[in-house]
């Protein structure tokens, strides 16, 4: 029976299209809460010392443009990341076949050294080697994953990784400059700017726990603790500003 891998990646471990891109959405995300939120409780400090009157314009005008900026540059900082790795791997990957091509005898000890290294006994390493070494495909697999330690990149796209990654900076930051959206700039509009943000924190830690099924506290704790802290810091530099 012949199994389709894709079918089996989703139906038996679950894995889809958020587990693929989790890194991308939590970074992206968590940036994108942080850093807008960042524009906001740097207004408010300033404001809560009486030394700056900012309207919700205000607010809003370099809340936005600090949100795209920044989303435009999370998004080609991830794409320019991923490609230069994927270009790594290809290259090295490239370099595995120029070695089995011109010294599998090297190759092929490599294969046993790698195998008697991780518990299986001297002859039948010996035995699985010389099957091995004439599958290239399968051998270069084993040299990335296990003599190189790098994770197979020829699936990856890296404008897909930077697309996710910018829409996820601007889909979850712009959570604290909804309130100011709506009514104009009080200490009542940065409270629930503040509940908005923690409510995005609270939502991207959740987002967290379903794709990895690890603890639901520590999923959304890490989340909400990582992103409280960058917030009272620049809450606390507003005021000292001020």
């Amino acid at each position: 029976m012949k199994i389709d891998w894709e079918q089996h990646r989703r139906e038996v471990h679950n894995l889809g299209q958020v587990q693929d891109f989790l890194k991308q959405i939590v970074y992206g995300g968590n940036d994108g809460i942080v850093t807008t939120f960042a524009i906001v409780a740097g207004f408010a400090g300033a404001q809560a010392e009486g030394t700056a009157q900012i309207g919700a314009i205000a607010v809003l005008v370099f809340g936005l443009a600090n949100l795209f900026a920044d989303a435009v540059s999370m998004g080609l900082g991830e794409f320019l990341s991923t490609r230069s790795q994927k270009d790594i791997y290809l290259s090295q990957r490239k370099f595995v076949y120029h070695e089995l091509e011109t010294n599998p005898a090297h190759e092929q000890a490599e294969l046993v050294q790698m195998m008697t290294e991780r518990g299986m006994e001297q002859k039948a390493a010996h035995e699985v080697a010389d099957k091995l070494i004439k599958c290239p495909e399968l051998v270069a697999d084993l040299m990335m994953s296990y003599e190189l330690e790098m994770h197979d990149m020829r699936q990856v796209s890296p404008a897909l990784d930077g697309l996710v990654t910018f829409l996820a900076f601007v889909l979850f930051g712009s959570a604290p400059l909804v309130p100011y959206f709506l009514m104009d700039a009080t200490d009542t509009t940065f409270l629930l700017s503040v509940v908005a943000t923690f409510g995005a924190l609270v939502a991207l830690g959740l987002m967290r726990w379903w794709s990895t099924r690890e603890g639901l506290l520590r999923c959304v704790g890490e989340t909400v603790l990582v992103g409280t802290a960058c917030a009272l810091v620049a809450f606390i530099v507003g005021a000292l500003v001020g």
